[in-house]
């Protein structure tokens, strides 16, 4: 049964729009331009419509479900499948939620690693990250939400300096539009799912929501706004880079940062990712509460032994991946686990939940 939440525990409706956009927008932004003009070219800008597109429907599918269930994934998986079969499928998702967290931090150590701090020790930077996120995450949803809702303020300054590249762009490289085949721009947009994944953590974090219903439409214009910033960071790129440039280039929004022009920060791209850690953060302490969330609502486990169990996994999964082929590689298959969580379990979700409710009422 779903436990009851105080009203001091809730955060207000509207804050939905902050956690949506917080947890969408991450270290992927930093390069994803490059995966998926391989799939579209420079059409691939069309995929991102289509991708946003996708997770409208996805965020309505989940409302959807979690207004009939009137509680978390937790007790719609009881409700439809019950104890143990309904247990499993949710302590599989809390799996998907700590394997989200671990991905988000490995790949931005990498990126410090590979811009600033060569010599950085993987063990060292990630326990800081993990301790720091944790100490969040203790203090309760409300906490991790502030989190949230700073990490868009403090990043959407960022959105001003692509300014500068386009000063040097060449607009005809979007020329001629629909270059490409609709299966090409379709799977562009399915490997756009990684930097959207996110907004299935609304089935851990939805109980604490004051007037969750009402909160939808907030939920989806953090949706549009994420759209917006990735349109807007891909078409900038692609003005600046021929297609042939950003294939060599491994993360192409931080390259453009190179270029900034500021005559009180002479190296601008440090200046930015100590911005984007905090962006970062918000990432990886959501998806360490929901991990958390649900192991708590799983299990009679202490709450300090919880926090114990993820920080330790979390170092040990960034600490043994050390090549690039192995982080990409876990990048690849998170996207994968994504996309199939987005579009074909909640779909299926909403499919057995209608049926097993008829079913009741004709019963």
């Amino acid at each position: 049964m779903q436990p009851v939440i105080t009203e001091k525990e809730q955060v207000s409706s509207f804050l939905t729009f902050y956690l949506i956009h917080s947890m969408q927008i991450g270290v992927g932004i930093l390069g994803f331009e490059r995966y998926i003009a391989k799939d579209a070219g420079y059409d691939a800008w069309i995929s991102i419509i289509l991708a946003g597109i996708g997770m409208h429907v996805a965020l309505w599918l989940s409302y959807k479900i979690l207004d009939k269930s009137n509680g978390d994934l937790i007790e719609t998986h009881a409700q439809l499948f019950g104890k143990w079969i309904g247990g499993f499928l949710s302590f599989l998702f809390v799996l998907y939620c700590l394997v989200l967290a671990i991905t988000v931090l490995r790949t931005f150590t990498e990126i410090v690693q590979v811009w600033i701090f060569p010599e950085l020790s993987t063990w060292i930077y990630s326990g800081v990250f993990i301790l720091l996120a944790l100490s969040f995450v203790a203090g309760g949803f409300r906490v991790v939400t502030g989190i949230c809702f700073f990490s868009v303020l403090y990043g959407l300054p960022l959105l001003a300096v692509k300014y500068f590249p386009l000063k040097y762009g060449h607009f005809e490289h979007l020329l001629p539009i629909f270059d490409h085949s609709p299966g090409d721009i379709m799977k562009a947009a399915q490997t756009m799912t990684l930097n959207f994944i996110g907004i299935e953590l609304l089935f851990l974090y939805y109980p604490f929501i004051k007037h969750a219903k009402s909160s939808q439409k907030w939920a989806h214009y953090g949706v549009l706004f994420t759209t917006a910033v990735y349109l807007i960071t891909a078409l900038v790129s692609y003005v600046y880079f021929s297609e042939g440039q950003l294939q060599r280039i491994t993360w192409a929004t931080l390259t453009l940062w190179k270029i900034v022009d500021l005559p009180f920060i002479e190296r601008f791209e440090y200046a930015g990712l100590g911005i984007w850690e905090t962006v970062v953060l918000s990432n990886i302490c959501l998806s360490l509460w929901a991990a958390y969330q649900g192991i708590n609502r799983l299990f009679s486990l202490n709450s300090k032994m919880i926090m114990f169990a993820l920080g330790v996994i979390t170092l040990l999964g960034c600490g043994l991946l050390v090549t690039r082929a192995q982080i990409d590689l876990l990048n690849t298959l998170v996207s994968k686990a994504g996309f199939y969580v987005l579009y074909g379990y909640i779909p299926f979700l909403f499919i057995t939940q209608l049926i097993v409710l008829k079913v009741r009422r004709n019963q």
